[in-house]
């Protein structure tokens, strides 16, 4: 039979490794803005700017955003916005961007409304290689705008710009380490 003194290191040994097993699950991979809470609306602001499209009624400033919690082994970040029921329900990709330095753990409001030197530019479903915001028809209700951090272990220079959001995912199949969402609202009920 077992000693007590066994059972006892045995039954604390399981609980330390619950304890632990328990402590990194609580400390998940997280995206978040300090201007909207994930299922709330997205400011005016950060609206598309488009003077020949009526539904672009804003400035074109995109969100800021901070992610913690990034998962062991992760070398560059991809990050993709889209409107799951804009086109009628096909979808619209209003930003792609990868080769995102591990050392980057967030952006600033309007960092990214241009291209810049912490991201590779993707091609939105607008031919852009930064943000646009939500350009909302009337009367579809609101949209959610989902903005996908996706952790790699690939070099952040080791992609090439112009990349769709199909491309991107075709090339980081196998290369994932793990992802975080938010989702920002906007239009007009």
């Amino acid at each position: 039979m077992f000693s007590r003194n066994f059972i006892a290191r045995t039954l604390l040994g399981a609980a330390a490794a619950l304890c632990i097993t328990v402590g990194a699950h609580a400390q998940s991979f997280t995206i978040t803005s300090s201007t909207f809470k994930d299922g709330e609306m997205l400011a005016t602001k950060n609206a598309g700017n488009n003077k020949a499209n009526p539904n672009c009624v804003g400035d074109n400033v995109s969100p800021p955003f901070a992610w913690t919690n990034v998962p062991a082994g992760t070398k560059s970040f991809a990050l993709v916005m889209v409107d799951p029921e804009g086109r009628g329900g096909l979808g619209v990709v209003h930003w792609v961007a990868y080769g995102i330095p591990a050392s980057v753990t967030g952006f600033a409001e309007g960092e990214v409304s241009q291209l810049g030197d912490k991201y590779v530019g993707g091609m939105s479903t607008i031919k852009l290689g930064h943000y646009f915001g939500p350009c909302t028809p009337p009367k579809t209700g609101f949209h959610h705008y989902t903005f996908t951090l996706i952790a790699t272990d690939m070099e952040p220079g080791e992609l090439p710009a112009g990349l769709t959001r199909e491309d991107l995912f075709t090339k980081l199949n196998g290369r994932t380490k793990g992802a975080a969402g938010i989702v920002g609202l906007f239009g007009k009920p």
